[in-house]
């Protein structure tokens, strides 16, 4: 009888968990603790104060602006344990996703194993500088298009990290 009322017990708590609303809450980020994946905020309508707010669980992770408005939710529909849905405004992005890797801060960084965008463009753009041509006249030397291939080259240099 014991197995039955247990399993009653269970599917009842099943049933009002699924009956339970999700809670969400309008906050505004007080402190982020980037190293630790968290931040703290506080109660738009009521100043409540929320503690470790999970930012990210390791594949999609937002850094939350100071003083920005976030939308959180709470797991379990228990305030403690409050993650972040979503923000106003964010200093850092990164997306993980098996071995690449996307940053967005004050630049991009696109990352695949050891290589990035920033350096194959950089490589790329170094062999155009350095290709030698024959022609009818011999052999060119220089490259009389290597200015602008070296204003490209300064434009990646400073759009990616």
């Amino acid at each position: 009888m014991s197995a039955e009322i247990d399993e009653f017990v269970n599917l009842s708590g099943r049933k009002n968990k699924k009956q339970q609303t999700l809670i969400l809450q309008w906050a505004k980020v007080t402190a982020v603790d980037w190293e630790n994946k968290t931040c703290d905020a506080k109660g738009v309508d009521d100043d409540l104060e929320f503690y470790d707010i999970l930012i990210g669980a390791g594949c999609f992770d937002q850094k939350p602006k100071i003083g920005a408005l976030i939308i959180i939710g709470m797991i379990n529909n228990t305030e403690t344990t409050p993650v972040l849905l979503s923000a106003e405004e964010i200093d850092r992005l990164e997306i993980k996703a098996g071995n690449c890797e996307l940053t967005i801060d004050d630049g991009f960084l696109i990352k695949k194993e050891n290589e990035t965008l920033k350096k194959l463009m950089s490589d790329f753009i170094q062999a155009c500088r350095n290709m030698v041509f024959k022609t009818n006249s011999g052999i060119t030397i220089e490259l009389l298009t290597d200015p602008e291939f070296q204003l490209l080259q300064n434009r990646f240099n400073n759009f990616l990290k």
